[in-house]
């Protein structure tokens, strides 16, 4: 529903992003992560339409995003930018009010006391902007994108600053709006977050670095890693499975290897170690946490970049 194709931005001499294309598709919430000055943030605002790209396109819901259709696609979007961006004399509700007024929804008091209730705002919806809290300044920010009930998301950071409960409810709400056929894009530093919410996640760092599902990259990292955990000591089946692996080790109850074909070669390691006479208690894959995948997409990244 949402796309860029070799997305490039400059801002002078410096070069924010560079050559990026991916979509997020209908029905699909895909996390956009990276380090501060990776240009997530820059991507996200090409995206919404609040800058163009020095070079590439945009397309929304299947039309070239330009100057001429920017107005009527930008209303197709709810988009959350880095700041909450609220108007600061006004309270809560004249604050939704407005922007529900600037949609041409008509009548507006249904749709905001929704979102009031929704994000727990009731208490504080004729507080002015001003004197709210980062974490309600970021609550009224979201009810606003989601006033005029848009197909496709772009947030910039959705929980930053919200406590675990609303954090929670906020993601529940993504859930929620992904099976209603929403695209969803979140920038967010949470990786713990994008792995349960995302079923995609795109690490940029200028250039695209990878997109693929947590799970995939996952696996990528640790390829054909095997765990078989014993009874009693591991070490005395270190000689049986190091015919599929020379380097494979004992600690303690745990075994740990590589195969080169996991699928083909785990049952064939089963019956080596219960030819020993081990009791075998668990066998699983190796999974990497995704700060690890992370991390190590980021230093392939600064390898690559310094080699002449």
């Amino acid at each position: 529903m949402i796309s860029g194709s070799h997305l490039t931005r400059r801002f002078g001499d410096r070069t924010a992003v560079d050559d990026v294309s991916f979509e997020v598709r209908r029905s699909e919430i895909v996390a956009l992560l990276g380090p501060n000055g990776a240009g997530k943030t820059t991507i996200i605002r090409m995206l919404a339409g609040l800058i163009a790209p020095t070079s590439g396109s945009v397309v929304i819901d299947g039309v070239l995003l330009t100057h001429a259709t920017g107005p009527a696609l930008r209303r197709k979007i709810g988009f959350l930018p880095e700041a909450a961006g609220l108007w600061d004399r006004l309270t809560v509700r004249e604050n939704l009010t407005v922007y529900a007024d600037l949609y041409g929804l008509g009548r507006t008091d249904g749709i905001v006391d929704r979102l009031v209730q929704l994000f727990e705002l009731t208490p504080h919806q004729a507080v002015r902007a001003a004197e709210l809290s980062k974490g309600m300044r970021q609550k009224v920010a979201l009810a606003r994108a989601l006033l005029h009930d848009p197909r496709i998301l772009v947030l910039d950071e959705p929980t930053s600053g919200l406590d675990p409960e609303i954090a929670r409810a906020v993601r529940q709400l993504f859930e929620e709006r992904r099976g209603q056929g929403c695209a969803i894009l979140v920038s967010t530093h949470n990786l713990d977050e994008a792995e349960r919410l995302a079923d995609r996640v795109a690490v940029l760092h200028k250039r695209l670095i990878a997109i693929d599902t947590p799970a995939s990259l996952r696996r990528k990292l640790t390829r054909g890693r095997i765990v078989v955990r014993v009874a009693g000591g591991a070490a005395a089946c270190l000689d049986a499975v190091r015919r599929f692996d020379r380097a494979a080790a004992a600690d303690g109850q745990v075994l740990t290897l590589s195969l080169p074909e996991p699928e083909r070669d785990t049952p064939a390691l089963v019956r080596a170690v219960v030819e020993v006479g081990a009791e075998i208690l668990e066998v699983r894959a190796e999974t990497a946490p995704m700060e690890d995948v992370y991390l190590h997409l980021l230093a392939a990244r600064s390898d690559d970049e310094a080699r002449p």
